[in-house]
C-alpha cells in the first residue's frame, strides 16, 4: 500500500486527474459513492490506483484503517484484502485504475 497526500492548495479536477493516470499508462474510470456508502471486503489479482476528487473515503487495507480526502492517492497492491466507505455527509468521487501486478 502506498499512500500519497495531496499538498498543494488546489484540487485536480476529475479530468485533470485522469490525465495524470494516463501519463502513467492508465486508464482510468470515475467512481461515485453514495453518503453512507460501502464496499465490503475484497481483493483482486490487480494493483488499483485511487484518487479522491471530491468527499472522504475511510478505506481499511489488510487492518490499516485511512481517511482519504481530496487529493490524496492510493495504491493497494494486487490481492490485499481491503474495505471502503464513504465518510460525511456528502456522496465521494474516485478516480480510480487497475493495472497487472509487476
Amino acid at each position: 500500500m502506498l499512500v500519497s497526500r495531496w499538498q498543494a492548495p488546489v484540487i485536480p479536477t476529475a479530468e485533470q486527474v485522469k490525465m495524470m493516470f494516463q501519463m502513467e499508462g492508465l486508464t482510468a474510470q470515475e467512481e461515485v459513492y453514495a453518503i453512507n456508502g460501502t464496499i465490503k471486503e475484497h481483493k483482486h489479482p490487480f494493483d488499483e490506483i485511487r484518487m479522491v476528487v471530491r468527499g472522504e473515503l475511510r478505506v481499511n487495507v489488510a487492518g490499516n484503517h485511512l481517511l482519504l480526502r481530496p487529493g490524496d492517492r492510493i495504491e493497494i497492491s494486487s490481492n490485499t484484502r481491503h474495505e471502503k466507505s464513504v465518510n460525511g455527509n456528502e456522496e465521494c468521487v474516485c478516480i480510480v485504475a487497475f493495472r497487472p501486478p509487476l
